[in-house]
Order: structure tokens, then C-alpha cells, then sequence
């Protein structure tokens, strides 16, 4: 018997499309997975394609965004980097989701002391944040974009486990949990039938919000040399490559950090006006 919501999913999706934090997220981040798919077929030129007589052109019919001081074609290396973005997000939310949200019902679950070992473990982690766990990960292992996405992962699953255990535990209170346990139900049928999908909402929006903060952190731990390596694209690295440049040729630094700012403001965004419109706790404040 899980809980039925009074919004009909046509009546979400007006309420969607009438937000305006929403649609100009969603179309932020449209651009940003349209331009990671086309990359899978086609890019105006190879990303490694150095041409040093064609270093640092301007905008042209051959070189969209002119070229960097490598001649290489800047559009193409954009095109690569939002491609290399979302595949660390994915991954790295992925894995916050499946361990955090996991940890957190369990705790909410059980209670008692497996409630407070998730509780302060998830403190514990907080204190080492993604960049920091980086430098840990790579003085071992060494750099590399799987090592980031560990990194990042990891940071994420504390960040799941407190939004879940929070959401989670509200859940329990709720009568139609404990009518689940009433008519002979296991806490664990009770989390699986009832509990998780009445906090999807939540966890949905929060995922938004870290697959925003993923590509921060992968594009700054690219910056600092201990994510994506060359001659891999990346617009962390992009950044760093150009800051020697920034007299000389500024769009070496704009381009890639408005790529940056973009990305991030369209997830924020979107995940802002999901949480108004499937908040059930927003709405309720709304409708009082």
C-alpha cells in the first residue's frame, strides 16, 4: 500500500514546463548531452590533431571556436570534454546512489546503533573531501580519470547516505508504513515497496545536484593534474593549459570555463525546480 500522490504526472509536467528555473536547466543541460552524443559520432576534427601553423586562430569555417596553442581544434576539445564530464558524473553519482542511499535506508531501517555507525561514518568521509580523497587515491595509484571517479564517488556516497537515512526515517513515521509491518511485513519488503519509492523524489533531485558538483570536482582535479590526462580533452585541463596563455589568446580560458559555468548552472537549475515541483514537503509549505 504505498502512498498515492495527488499530482497526476501530466500535472507535474506543466508544472515543470511552467518553471522557469526548470526549463532553462533543462535546456542548459540539453545542450551539454546533445553535445556529448554528437561527439560519440563526429566531431569537426580529431581532438590530438596538432597543427602549430594554426596555432591560436580565431573563430573561422574550418575552426568553429579557433584553435589552441596547438593549433588543435578547440570546438572538437570542448565537444570531447562534455563527453568525458558526463561519463564521470554518471559514474560517480552512480556510485554514491547505490552504496549512500543503501547505507542510509538500512540505517533508517534498523535504528539503534547500525543508525549512528552509518551517521558518524558518513561524518568521518565528510571530512576528506573529493579533491583531498584524489590526492590520497593518486599517491598510490597514480592519476587518472578512473581514480577522480573513484574519488568523487566516494565523497558522494556520505551525501546519499544523509538525504536517504533523512527522507527515510520521515518515511517510517508515516501510516502506511507501519501498516506494512502491521500485516506481517519485513522492514526490508517495507523499505523496498514503500519507503524507496516515496523518497525516489528526493534522491532524484539530490542526484541532479551532485552530478553538478561531479563535474566541479573532476574539472578541478583535472586543473590540478590528477584527473583526465593528456592528450585526453578535458576542460579542467583546458583551463590550466591556458592560463600561460591568457594574455595572448583569453578565449583559451573563456571557452572551457563557460563550458564549465554552464554545465553546472543548467544541473543546479534543473535540480533546483524538480525539488519545487516533486518536494512533496515544498508543496505542502506552498500550499499553506
Amino acid at each position: 500500500m504505498s502512498v498515492m500522490v495527488n499530482s497526476t504526472q501530466p500535472g507535474r509536467l506543466s508544472g515543470l514546463l511552467r518553471h522557469p528555473n526548470f526549463v532553462i536547466g533543462a535546456v542548459l543541460t540539453g545542450l551539454l548531452v546533445l553535445a556529448a552524443l554528437v561527439s560519440l559520432v563526429w566531431t569537426p576534427h580529431a581532438f590530438d590533431a596538432v597543427a602549430i601553423t594554426q596555432r591560436m586562430q580565431g573563430p573561422s569555417a574550418a575552426h568553429w571556436l579557433g584553435t589552441d596553442h596547438f593549433g588543435r581544434d578547440i570546438a572538437t576539445r570542448l565537444m570531447i570534454g562534455a563527453r568525458n564530464s558526463i561519463m564521470v558524473g554518471v559514474v560517480a553519482v552512480t556510485i554514491g546512489l547505490v552504496a549512500g542511499v543503501g547505507l542510509g535506508l538500512v540505517a533508517a531501517a534498523r535504528g539503534g546503533w547500525v543508525d549512528d555507525l552509518v551517521a558518524r561514518g558518513a561524518d568521518v568521509v565528510f571530512a576528506f573531501p573529493a579533491i583531498v580523497s584524489a590526492i590520497l587515491i593518486t599517491a598510490i595509484y597514480g592519476p587518472g580519470a578512473v581514480n577522480a571517479i573513484i574519488a568523487i564517488g566516494i565523497f558522494n556516497v556520505p551525501v546519499f547516505a544523509r538525504v536517504a537515512r533523512g527522507a527515510a526515517r520521515q518515511a517510517w513515521g508515516q501510516e502506511y508504513a507501519r501498516a506494512g509491518l502491521a500485516i506481517g511485513k519485513s522492514h526490508a519488503a517495507v523499505t523496498r515497496d514503500h519507503i524507496l519509492p516515496n523518497i525516489a523524489p528526493v534522491l532524484i533531485v539530490q542526484a541532479t545536484i551532485q552530478f553538478a558538483v561531479a563535474i566541479l570536482a573532476e574539472a578541478a582535479l583535472a586543473y590540478l593534474g590528477l584527473g583526465t590526462q593528456p592528450p585526453a580533452p578535458s576542460w579542467g585541463r583546458m583551463l590550466f593549459d591556458a592560463q600561460t596563455f591568457m594574455a595572448l589568446d583569453p578565449k583559451l580560458a573563456i571557452l572551457p570555463g563557460l563550458a564549465i559555468a554552464f554545465a553546472v548552472l543548467g544541473l543546479n537549475l534543473l535540480g533546483d525546480g524538480l525539488r519545487d515541483v516533486l518536494d512533496p514537503r515544498l508543496r505542502t509549505e506552498r500550499v499553506g
